[in-house]
């Protein structure tokens, strides 16, 4: 699994990338963590599941992340692990994380919502799977 941010106008994009589906999903998450601070500095000591369905594959992502910002938002939770599983067009997940400490992560960003510019989910021609969009902050 692999992610990385990338800049777009005011906002931020987010990328997965993975063997599979499920794993592009948790780096694009992984990546909108990264948004607010570095994932590296989040424990997993908390744990929420999320599960969301949609038509195809790119609104399952933006539901995804939709998901995933409410539970930050609402839980003043930040997230630094991902176990999801996608079958069809329904998406489940445990993630873990932990409180917002603000002096330990240093968060430099509020996460409004995912959009659906760059929106992209597909599989490359090396099999690899894409999952990417902008969040607005």
């Amino acid at each position: 699994m692999n992610w990385e941010t990338f800049p777009h106008e005011a906002d931020v994009g987010v990328r997965g990338t993975g063997d599979t589906l499920a794993e592009a999903f948790a780096g694009a998450a992984t990546a909108l963590t990264a948004v607010i601070c570095d994932p590296a500095k989040v424990g997993a000591g908390e744990t929420a599941r999320i599960e969301c369905a949609a038509p195809d594959d790119e609104l399952l992502l933006v539901d995804w992340l939709n998901a995933l910002i409410y539970e930050m938002a609402t839980r003043h939770l930040l997230f630094s692990r991902f176990n999801v599983a996608i079958s069809g067009h329904r998406l489940s997940a445990t993630v873990r994380g932990e409180p917002v400490d603000v002096e330990r992560h240093q968060p430099a960003a509020e996460i409004k919502g995912a959009t659906f510019c760059e929106l992209v989910v597909r599989q490359e021609p090396d099999g690899r799977w894409l999952a990417q969009c902008v969040v607005d902050v």
